[in-house]
């Protein structure tokens, strides 16, 4: 005989079960919706976006390139477009698709959300440069408009992401591409640094590892086939033209003075050197640049190296009467003028 106890115990658990899995608003099926439907909206922006910087750049969006983009299957692609041109979001073309007036408000939004990340990250973050833009991708599909304004107002409503490209404002307006390819750069002309794509990563992490950043000024010694020479902050750079091509650059209406050596960095100062501070390089940013403004690294700042390591890094140094540690990677950064030796 089947006891009623055990009956009615496992038809609560059934009961149990049922509501954790069927609840409208927290049970399990309706998570799993929303995931599926957080994600179908990710592929949505996404793929906004790539039409959106396909529109910008002046170069044909195909279902092959939207594919590409988003690293999905021709299929998956051509069903996304699908999907969108049902949305109202694009229309086709005879060289492939483009956004309708609807999805390019939309795709803006998207845009500046991302950029508006990007440049957070880089002036109130830590986070490595080659990060940015992976972090902001993650982020850009998870902020409503009321935030996304906020951190617009919290940053003084910049115009430009860090990697120099332009935000798109509230309403929508976005100014037109502007600059050229580094390549176009003729030997002995000056230049500044107006954009550095990002995108692949590989890429972008070795003009990373050079320091080259927006606004920096560089003059084109040697182009060719297989190099691209130049000078930047005193010293050479040399790429291969297919990581220069991710470098924007606008001429600069005058000629200067390439410095006669490289300019000197704290890190090259020895043991018992008093040197002053001329400038800390843009390439560091956020709260790293802080610390060294906070610290009262600024230009006409007198810094003397009391002592290194055993491993040489980092260094002690005397600023405005504090001994403070810096490492080398930020030291690198630090501009000086040499002045006379101070016995150790």
């Amino acid at each position: 005989m089947t006891d009623p106890v055990h009956i009615v115990v496992a038809a609560g658990i059934l009961i149990l079960a049922a509501a954790v899995f069927l609840l409208p608003r927290h049970g399990v099926l309706a998570r799993m919706k929303r995931v599926h439907k957080d994600a179908r909206r990710v592929m949505i922006e996404d793929a906004l976006k790539h039409l959106h910087d396909c529109d910008y750049n002046k170069i044909a969006c195909t279902v092959p390139s939207i594919a590409g983009a988003l690293m999905i299957s021709l299929d998956d692609a051509a069903a996304l477009t699908s999907r969108l041109s049902a949305m109202g979001l694009l229309v086709p073309t005879d060289t492939g698709v483009k956004l309708t007036p609807e999805g390019n408000s939309y795709a803006l939004r998207v845009v500046r959300v991302h950029r508006l990340w990007e440049k957070y990250l880089a002036d109130e973050t830590s986070l490595p440069q080659t990060e940015w833009h992976s972090s902001a991708e993650d982020r850009e599909h998870r902020i409503s408009p009321a935030e996304a304004e906020a951190l617009a107002a919290q940053l003084g409503n910049p115009l430009f992401d860090p990697h120099g490209d332009p935000i798109p404002t509230a309403a929508g307006e976005i100014p037109p591409k502007k600059g050229a390819p580094l390549s176009s750069v003729a030997p002995g002309e000056w230049a500044v640094i107006t954009h550095i794509e990002d995108e692949p990563k590989a890429l972008f992490a070795q003009l990373s590892a050079e320091g080259l950043y927006v606004g920096m000024r560089i003059k084109m010694i040697e182009h060719t086939n297989l190099r691209i020479r130049f000078a930047a902050d005193g010293e050479e750079i040399v790429l291969a033209p297919v990581i220069a091509n991710n470098l924007s650059v606008e001429l600069l209406p005058h000629a200067e003075t390439v410095p006669a050596s490289p300019m000197a960095t704290l890190a090259s100062v020895t043991v018992g050197e008093a040197v002053t501070v001329v400038g800390i390089s843009k390439a560091l940013r956020g709260q790293q640049r802080r610390r060294l403004l906070d610290l009262g690294v600024v230009p006409g700042t007198l810094v003397r190296a009391e002592m290194r390591s055993v491993s040489g890094d980092p260094t002690a140094y005397t600023i405005r009467g504090a001994l403070v540690a810096l490492r080398n990677e930020h030291a690198q950064m630090i501009f000086i003028e040499r002045g006379e030796r101070v016995s150790a």
